[in-house]
């Protein structure tokens, strides 16, 4: 082998060594800065984590709650897909009522056990007559409905004229439910476009928080997951856990509160009023 070939090998052999020298130090660096990083994100997040994993379903319940406390007293009411009926307590004042298919198998065991249901039939064709009801309550309930708009037509038919309709449902979500999840992402849009046309006043239209309390539930998605990936995480499993299950979903929620990002929301809230029937 010449001088210069030798050299040149040489040559190469410490270039390659420098590069892998050079990558080991970015990565102790990105390192040091994650664990500086760290404290400061556990400081600027000061909420309980049970309110952040639970944030979805505990903001939903808590706009029935208030939602039922306008309504009043002697009111008829139907829980439309009603399920397990868990808000049947905020209606206590109120004649209320259920419908639902009855037909979902998790509801029989598994997941709970399906609540007294009083029109047990398809929801585009509830056995009662035009105009029956002051109050229709549906949530989470038209992703599970092969024909939603006509689902909704015929909460719309079976609710009095200036009687008013709750509604809430995804606008993004995993499978559940199965094998009765049929669709996801019912915008704003979507409610006034189909209320609109059935003759219908909205009245209100929330965001269910915004994008980052969403990047927060599927940050700590990764930890309620953890049994089904915990092998691929070596002996960094444990800091995962706290880094995705605590601290950036706690981090995360405080942000959403300041910068409210809604086209990302988990879903929407909504009130609206059947019009007269001359209108």
């Amino acid at each position: 082998m010449s001088g210069v070939s030798l050299a040149n090998r040489l040559v190469g052999r410490v270039i390659s060594v420098g590069d892998h020298m050079l990558r080991r130090v970015h990565s102790m660096l990105s390192l040091i800065r994650m664990l500086v990083m760290l404290p400061y994100l556990e400081r600027k997040s000061s909420i309980d984590i049970g309110a952040v994993h639970g944030f979805n379903a505990g903001a939903r319940d808590k706009w029935v709650e208030d939602r039922a406390n306008t309504v009043a007293s002697g009111s008829r009411v139907l829980d439309v897909g009603a399920g397990t009926a868990p808000y049947r307590k905020f209606f206590n004042h109120c004649e209320y009522e259920t419908q639902d298919f009855s037909q979902y198998e998790g509801y029989k065991g598994t997941e709970g056990q399906y609540s007294h249901i009083d029109y047990v039939s398809d929801i585009t064709s509830i056995p009662v007559a035009e105009a029956s009801f002051d109050v229709i309550l549906c949530t989470e309930v038209l992703e599970h409905v092969p024909r939603p708009i006509e689902a909704l037509q015929e909460m719309v038919r079976i609710t009095k004229p200036g009687g008013r309709l709750f509604l809430t449902a995804p606008l993004g979500s995993g499978l559940h439910q199965e094998p009765y999840h049929f669709y996801g992402g019912y915008t704003d849009h979507w409610y006034r476009k189909f209320l609109t046309e059935f003759n219908c006043e909205i009245i209100s239209i929330v965001p269910n928080h915004g994008f980052f309390a969403h990047l927060a539930q599927e940050c700590a998605r990764v930890s309620w997951t953890f049994e089904r990936h915990k092998t691929q995480h070596g002996r960094h499993g444990k800091a995962l856990m706290k880094l995705m299950g605590s601290i950036l979903p706690r981090y995360f929620y405080e942000l959403d509160r300041k910068v409210p990002i809604n086209e990302f929301t988990v879903g929407f809230h909504v009130e609206a009023r059947r019009k007269s029937m001359s209108s």
